[in-house]
């Protein structure tokens, strides 16, 4: 009888390991081609699509995300509190640490409160929790995006930029689709086929841009990186937890809030020291450092969460 059950225990373990490289394995794979395109030498204007991404795909997957979610108006506005209860717990906690190891707030702070949670983030959560999943990510997704947009360019600049969050198309995108989905309107098929096919851009395209952004990242501070990646994930799998816990989340929508605050430091996080004079090479070396541990990591989160 033993047998049997070590047996049947193997194999659910056996069964959920394979569950897993099927999510993550895509993901990852994707992001390979784009370090692999670059290091071949092949060209990639990585400013034109990542505007071409944010400017038009990432808006259009978010608006029809949210217009077609069958997914219950009082279950995404949970989540979203949930986000920014978990978002500022974390960063409580990370300006904290920043302080007291004596690290320079401009550089560190922002890459290690916010993480990756577009190129990365939406793409796992597509994967391992399906539509459903995605489109909690999407609220999840548009929350952290205001909250670094204003917030976060102030830990790294020291000065506002609320006029920025009303430029980005990804914003008004995430305020319609609410109004939508609060109203119950619907797009005409023409416009909702359109900007859905739009949409489907995003996903691939982010990933291979996160490979191309990363093969042409010049790292430093490896040593510290490593531990500064450990503190962040570790921080933010906390804090994101027990927001789940204390919002009750469904399954679904805990395992969303947990995986996305948990992703790895954003490649937009060395784009914004190196415009602000922050150290841009410290921050390359954190998001280089922190992704390529996500592929140990995330797997072995989402092994507990699914």
């Amino acid at each position: 009888m033993s047998n049997h059950v070590a047996i049947s225990k193997g194999n659910k373990l056996l069964n959920l390991v394979l569950t897993v490289l099927e999510i993550v394995a895509p993901v990852f794979i994707l992001a390979g081609i784009g370090f692999g395109w670059v290091k071949l030498g092949f060209e990639y204007r990585l400013e034109f699509v990542t505007r071409l991404s944010m400017t038009l795909a990432v808006p259009c997957l978010i608006f029809t995300a949210l217009v077609n979610t069958s997914l219950d108006p009082a279950a995404l506005t949970t989540l979203t509190l949930a986000s920014l209860v978990a978002y500022i717990a974390v960063s409580v906690i990370t300006l904290g640490s920043v302080r007291l190891l004596r690290l320079h707030q401009g550089t560190f702070a922002a890459p290690l409160i916010f993480g990756n949670t577009g190129n990365l983030g939406l793409p796992l959560a597509l994967f391992a929790f399906g539509e459903t999943g995605f489109e909690y990510a999407v609220v999840v997704f548009a929350v952290m995006a205001i909250i670094s947009f204003t917030f976060g360019i102030w830990l790294v600049a020291g000065a506002g930029s609320f006029t920025k969050v009303l430029k980005e198309p990804l914003v008004w995108a995430t305020v319609l689709g609410a109004v939508f989905l609060w109203q119950g309107w619907t797009l005409p098929r023409v416009l909702d086929n359109t900007m859905g096919l739009i949409g489907q851009m995003a996903i691939p395209l982010m990933l291979i841009t996160l490979g191309v952004a990363v093969a042409r990242l010049t790292p430093s501070g490896i040593g510290r990186a490593v531990v500064l990646s450990l503190v962040k994930l570790a921080i933010c799998i906390g804090c994101a937890w027990l927001a789940a816990d204390w919002f009750a989340l469904d399954k679904t929508a805990f395992g969303i809030l947990v995986l996305q605050v948990a992703t790895p430091v954003a490649v937009t996080s060395y784009m914004l020291a190196e415009k602000y004079g922050a150290d841009a090479q410290s921050v390359a070396g954190l998001v280089v450092v922190s992704t390529v541990m996500s592929i140990g990591a995330l797997p072995l989160l989402l092994a507990v969460l699914l």
